[in-house]
């Protein structure tokens, strides 16, 4: 283990968990991590070695055949996946959203039916909030669901669908007027339809298509994708929670878990850039020494290091904040925040160190430069999180009197 990113006070088996992790990592991930991101190949054997590690079950309870680990555990294996390739880590926080969402809202069918193939990585989750021309003003959404008998029938686009392709259960967002009067606020009469479908592109059953991927800059490997539903019809049984017009509230609580997520892999990306830099600084030689020695370069590194640590440690206070059972949406706002922008600078000033080798396709720091963008993005950007922020900060020190 490196001196960087410690975690206090965890048990025998996180630190069990997590070191077997990091030797996966270490051996089956950062060796084939840029060949595999170069073609844009979706990492096939790296994912059949994490359902054999039972990470799929990792925070599903151990009644549903899962590992029953807590949110603080998945976010420092999550840490350790980014840091061999953040794609890997995008294909599970996925499908952890929806099983997260499950165990919290779903009904006991829906847990039964759900959770124990969840936890084999047998049914494969996605989630689906955004549409093409609304980014993160989610209570604008247009995808409509209406009651037909015992059936609803859902028509809409999505769009930025991680695991659009592989996945096989999708909780989708839609706007459900039914049961809601005129004049409702358009976030409570939204719900979240759980809608199976066969693994692949274009039409996957019967009103549903996953047109392909989209092609990205960086996050390659795994496939992201719309989503379009035209007369898709869902059993009334296969509302989340079974009852309308509770989707907004239970996408927010997942989204909470994604936005630890998404700092931890801000801080795996960061602390795989700093490895690199401070290993390339002391083998690259300039001026009858190694760059190492030179102030210029040691002061990049002390700043690295230390927005690592920071990072670090705002993630593993949001995540056990939430795992106390506490509203965590200041705190999981702040790290999403906090780690992806130092994330970004993290790996710009491992960039610079590289100097021109950085801009080669042979030097690892090349894919990190693209993929890091992706985290000032998802999950919300950083200009929502800072909204976010100021509205609990304003709530929790408002004026008395």
């Amino acid at each position: 283990m490196t001196r960087l990113a410690q975690t206090a006070g965890l048990t025998d088996v996180q630190q069990e968990i997590l070191k077997t992790v990091r030797e996966f990592v270490d051996k089956e991930i950062i060796p084939v991590a840029t060949e595999l991101e170069h073609r844009d190949e979706y990492p096939q054997q790296i994912v059949d070695g994490l359902k054999e590690l039972g990470l799929f079950g990792l925070m599903i309870p151990e009644e549903y055949g899962g590992l029953g680990e807590s949110l603080l555990t998945y976010a420092l294996c999550v840490e350790e996946i980014a840091r061999g390739w953040m794609s890997v880590s995008g294909i599970i926080n996925t499908h952890f959203i929806v099983a997260y969402m499950l165990k919290q809202h779903g009904t006991q069918e829906q847990k039964d039916h759900f959770l124990p193939r969840m936890a084999l990585g047998e049914v494969r989750g996605a989630f689906s909030m955004s549409e093409p021309g609304l980014g993160s003003d989610v209570s604008a959404i247009t995808s409509k669901a209406v009651k037909d008998g015992d059936e609803y029938v859902l028509n809409g686009q999505k769009m930025w669908l991680t695991n659009g392709g592989t996945s096989t259960l999708v909780a989708v967002l839609c706007r459900s007027d039914e049961g809601h009067p005129e004049g409702t606020a358009p976030h409570k009469s939204m719900t979240t339809f759980l809608v199976e479908k066969e693994p692949g592109f274009g039409e996957v059953r019967p009103g549903l298509t996953i047109p392909g991927k989209i092609d990205k800059m960086g996050y390659k490997g795994v496939d992201t994708t719309e989503l379009i539903m035209d007369g898709l019809r869902i059993p009334a049984n296969r509302v989340l929670g079974g009852q309308t017009g509770r989707g907004f509230y239970q996408m927010m609580d997942g989204v909470e878990v994604g936005r630890v997520n998404v700092a931890a892999r801000g801080c795996g990306v960061a602390q795989r850039a700093f490895e690199l830099g401070v290993s390339y600084a002391q083998q690259r030689n300039t001026f009858g020494k190694p760059i190492a020695q030179h102030q210029a370069i040691q002061f990049k590194l002390a700043e690295m290091a230390t927005k690592v640590e920071a990072a670090h440690a705002m993630m593993v206070n949001a995540a056990r904040k939430k795992d106390s059972g506490e509203r965590n949406d200041l705190e999981a706002g702040m790290a999403k925040y906090l780690a992806s922008e130092y994330c970004k600078e993290v790996v710009e000033d491992a960039f610079r160190i590289h100097g021109g080798y950085g801009f080669s396709k042979e030097y690892e720091i090349e894919r990190l430069y693209r993929e890091a963008p992706m985290l000032l993005i998802g999950e919300g950007t950083a200009e929502i999180q800072k909204m976010i922020i100021g509205r609990r900060l304003l709530e929790e020190y408002r004026l008395q009197g």
